[in-house]
C-alpha cells in the first residue's frame, strides 16, 4: 500500500502540534517551579535575527493549516497573529489540530498533482504540484519552526528530551 497524501500530512501535523501543547505545559511548570513568569519565554530567540517563540508557533500552525487547505483545494483560514500568553498559544495549537483534523481524507488524497501556488513577499509566486509542495516545502518548513520552538524552550532550561519531541507513539 502506498502512502496517501492525507496520511503523510494530517497525522504528522496533529502529532507534532500535540507535542507542542505538552512542551508549553512543561515550560509553564518549569517557570512556576522556579517562581518566574512564563511570559518570559514568549520573546525567546536563538539569535537576534530569528523570530521569537510566539512567532515560531504561529508559523508552525500557519504552515499546517495552510498545507492541508491547499492540498484539499479549500480557502485558507485566516487567523490573527496576536497571541500574547501561553493560554492563547495553546488555544491556537488546539484550533489548528481541530482544523487539520476536520478536513476529510478524501479531499486531500489524490492531490499529488494539484497545482499549489504560494505567493511570495517578493518576486514571483512559487509553484508546486501537491506532492512536491508537501514533501519539499510544507513539511520542512513546519519542522523547522517546530524544532526551533523546541530548541528555544530546551535552551531556556525546560526539561524536555527527545521523547518529548517525538511524542507518544
Amino acid at each position: 500500500m502506498s502512502l496517501s497524501m492525507h496520511s503523510a500530512s494530517v497525522p504528522v501535523f496533529v502529532r507534532m502540534l500535540g507535542n507542542m501543547l505538552r512542551w508549553l505545559d512543561s515550560a509553564e511548570a518549569h517557570a512556576q517551579a522556579r517562581k518566574f513568569d512564563s511570559a518570559n519565554y514568549l520573546g525567546l530567540r536563538l539569535a537576534p535575527d530569528m523570530l521569537p517563540l510566539v512567532r515560531q508557533i504561529q508559523i508552525a500552525t500557519d504552515t499546517a493549516k495552510g498545507c492541508v487547505a491547499r492540498l484539499a483545494g479549500v480557502e485558507l483560514p485566516k487567523w490573527d497573529d496576536n497571541e500574547a500568553s501561553f493560554d492563547e498559544l495553546r488555544s491556537r495549537l488546539r484550533r489548528c489540530i481541530e482544523y487539520v483534523s476536520s478536513i476529510p481524507a478524501g479531499q486531500i488524497d489524490g492531490s499529488e498533482e494539484r497545482e499549489i501556488v504560494l505567493p511570495m513577499r517578493q518576486g514571483e509566486p512559487r509553484r508546486f504540484n501537491g506532492e512536491g509542495y508537501l514533501r519539499h516545502w510544507a513539511l520542512p518548513n513546519f519542522y523547522f519552526h517546530v524544532t526551533t520552538a523546541y530548541a528555544l524552550l530546551r535552551h531556556a532550561g525546560v526539561e524536555l528530551g527527545k521523547s518529548d519531541y517525538l511524542g507518544r507513539g
